[in-house]
């Protein structure tokens, strides 16, 4: 009995050192008050269009302020509120610079906000210098969920053949009637011949390339990772903000990055 017991110990022991291998990059939110901007850039302003080009007509304004974005007890806390001045505040923070991969397998456990008219977003844009050209320059939208249609999740590539203005964007869903109650885990195993999606270690959606050159996938180069909750915009707004629901707050228990897929 206790031969076996030692060998129980033993394959969690090299399963658990195999990961840590291929653990490239993680973020566990220690400590208390903003995120190391050693490790990531904080946006401050109303958004993506100074920043990369483009932007979804979204409600709210960015800033570092404590009542959007602090670290505590182990968590990124990033809140959505309604603001006197500026209507709605959140925060919006990347790793462009700190953390910049070209393929891989990442993971991010969060709890995500509800209430019409509230935005989160895991993503990824590539790292590249000067402005984008969006759609043309790529897209991965690890996790998406707009509150006005509560319990689904949605995992998107956007390219220059396949984007949401022309509609044929390549997206799923999965359905997670608790995704606001409980912390799940989103992923993406990225390699170079497919991007596939996962919650909780299940696989629900992939894309492969497909031989149409960088206007079908422009996934080749490195990109860098994305947090943020917005408020509104053409998608999270299409049927309005209930600003009562508000204040609201995207919570996120770790980042994690590996080079390979790890046994899950």
């Amino acid at each position: 009995m206790k031969y076996i017991y030692a060998i129980g110990l033993l394959f969690i022991f090299i399963q658990c050192t195999q990961k840590d291998k291929n653990l490239i990059w993680s973020e566990e939110f220690e400590g208390n008050g903003l995120p190391s901007e050693n490790r990531w850039t904080i946006t401050e302003g109303n958004g993506c269009p100074e920043l990369c080009g483009f932007g979804n007509n979204e409600a709210q304004f960015y800033t570092k302020s404590a009542e959007n974005l602090i670290v505590e007890d182990g968590k990124l806390i990033i809140t959505a509120l309604k603001d006197e001045q500026k209507g709605f505040t959140s925060a919006k923070i990347s790793t462009k610079n700190h953390g910049d991969w070209q393929y891989g397998y990442f993971e991010i456990r969060a709890k995500l906000p509800k209430g019409k008219g509230s935005w989160p977003a895991i993503w990824m844009l590539p790292t590249i210098d000067g402005k984008m050209q969006w759609p043309r320059d790529g897209e991965i939208d690890i996790m998406e969920y707009v509150g006005y249609n509560p319990g689904t999740v949605y995992g998107t590539i956007h390219t220059e053949s396949y984007n949401h203005v022309k509609g044929t964007e390549k997206s799923d869903s999965i359905k997670l009637d608790d995704a606001s109650e409980a912390f799940h885990i989103y992923a993406i195993h990225w390699t170079d011949q497919k991007i596939e999606w996962l919650v909780d270690g299940k696989p629900y959606h992939a894309v492969y390339k497909n031989g149409d050159g960088k206007a079908g996938w422009p996934f080749d180069n490195e990109f860098h990772l994305i947090l943020n909750l917005a408020v509104g915009g053409n998608w999270g707004g299409k049927y309005g903000i209930d600003e009562e629901s508000f204040p609201q707050k995207f919570v996120i228990d770790y980042v994690r990055v590996y080079s390979q897929k790890p046994d899950l």
